[in-house]
């Protein structure tokens, strides 16, 4: 198991706890092995942003649109586990 740690803060007036479990279903999946924390953390006011160790990897306010998985998984390896190849998710 590894050390690194994610976190999806969501906006729960918006209802996007499905979005967030769902995102963060697909990120256990493909970094089961580099995760030792995946927290949801509820939130308000519009917010839906995503950190790998603490480092911000994605803010739908400053991105201004929530991420494609693709691209979200790609962000997140590069913050985690840069040597990792994501298959189908690489291209």
């Amino acid at each position: 198991m590894g050390n690194s740690r994610l976190i999806i803060h969501y906006c729960t007036q918006c209802r996007w706890l499905l979005r967030a479990t769902w995102m963060m279903q697909e990120l256990l999946l493909t970094f089961q092995d580099e995760l030792s924390q995946a927290t949801l953390m509820p939130g308000t006011g519009g917010i839906f942003d995503i950190y790998a160790n603490d480092v911000l990897v994605w803010s739908r306010t400053i991105q201004g649109r929530f991420p494609e998985l693709k691209e979200l998984k790609q962000k997140i390896r590069d913050q985690i586990a840069p040597q990792k190849n994501l298959g189908h998710s690489e291209n």
